[in-house]
């Protein structure tokens, strides 16, 4: 039985409802994985790949996908009919900035003719998000530390986005990714160099990747929407952070520190002078707390606040997401 035939009998049993609803989200994300696994390696078994053959994106796999999203709708059936279609442009959508959210918000909400609130997104959201539970997915809102704009990510639960992305990253690829993510974290404003990465290269313990190689692949990773490039400095994306910040704050408990003003993690901020204080703060967050104090001072330990206050602009475009 091919792997088509193998969907097409779980699509029926669930519809049936002759499978339970943890069973199937454990079915999809098993299928999910070796569905991704066989498209990158084109149906051959390469065991522990040395390098990662480029995705197929052909119009079998957007079918499988798009049967997948339809798959998670039909199983969150307690929801109306403009929750639901809001869920459906969210999985295909991934992320999406928040006056987008309002917008689709509205034209769910008005398509569907129930009750439209503009101010109710966040509770709209939540009502998503309680159906969403027991499926291991959650639509996350999160911070771009670039602008201070909000976005709204749909998330999985059940795993770390590391472990996630083992199905689509060779084994080589996924530490230079964690190399990355080192530099990141350890840097005092956020950000890795290229010339740092291509040198982190040479001393993995995996199969190294050559230079060309690694190009590849930060432009990949930026391309999936893991990293931010902007003139050769690298940068953790708004969906990456959204989606991994519990990993971040695992894996790098005693490094990263949180925002003390929106209590997320913070890596493009202003850090207070005080040796015993050392508070971070988003640039975004430091603009909307300072806004219109002729004399800032920390809203930890009150010392003068030395750094320049960034203004309250408004949301500007991004560097690739």
């Amino acid at each position: 039985m091919n792997l088509d035939e193998e969907f097409c009998l779980f699509v029926n049993s669930l519809f049936r409802g002759c499978v339970f609803v943890i069973e199937a989200v454990a079915f999809v994300t098993l299928l999910t994985s070796r569905w991704r696994s066989f498209s990158t390696t084109g149906g051959k078994n390469h065991g522990n790949r040395e390098s990662a053959p480029p995705r197929r994106e052909g119009a079998n796999s957007a079918l499988f996908y798009f049967v997948v999203e339809n798959v998670f709708v039909a199983m969150a059936q307690h929801l109306g009919d403009s929750h639901r279609r809001f869920l459906q442009k969210m999985m295909v959508s991934g992320i999406i900035d928040d006056k987008k959210a309002k917008a689709l918000h509205q034209i769910c909400c008005e398509t569907h003719k129930t009750q439209y609130a503009p101010d109710k997104l966040d509770e709209f959201i939540e009502t998503i998000n309680s159906k969403l539970q027991p499926l291991f997915m959650q639509i996350r809102k999160g911070m771009s530390e670039e602008n201070g704009q909000q976005f709204y990510a749909l998330v999985n639960t059940a795993e770390t986005e590391i472990t996630r992305m083992s199905s689509e990253y060779a084994d080589n690829e996924l530490e230079l990714f964690r190399k990355t993510m080192d530099l990141i974290v350890s840097s005092e404003n956020g950000t890795a160099s290229s010339t740092d990465i291509l040198n982190s290269a040479d001393m993995m313990i995996t199969k190294k990747l050559k230079k060309s190689e690694t190009e590849h692949l930060l432009t990949r990773l930026v391309s999936d929407k893991w990293l931010c490039e902007k003139r050769g400095e690298y940068t953790l994306s708004t969906r990456c952070i959204i989606e991994m910040e519990p990993y971040i704050r695992a894996m790098y408990q005693d490094q990263v520190k949180m925002c003390y003003i929106c209590h997320s993690v913070a890596f493009q901020c202003q850090i207070c002078d005080n040796p015993s204080c050392g508070i971070k703060i988003h640039s975004p967050c430091v603009a909307r707390y300072f806004k219109g104090r002729t004399e800032p001072h920390c809203p930890s330990c009150d010392d003068f606040w030395p750094h320049e206050i960034p203004e309250v602009r408004g949301l500007h475009s991004q560097s690739k997401r």
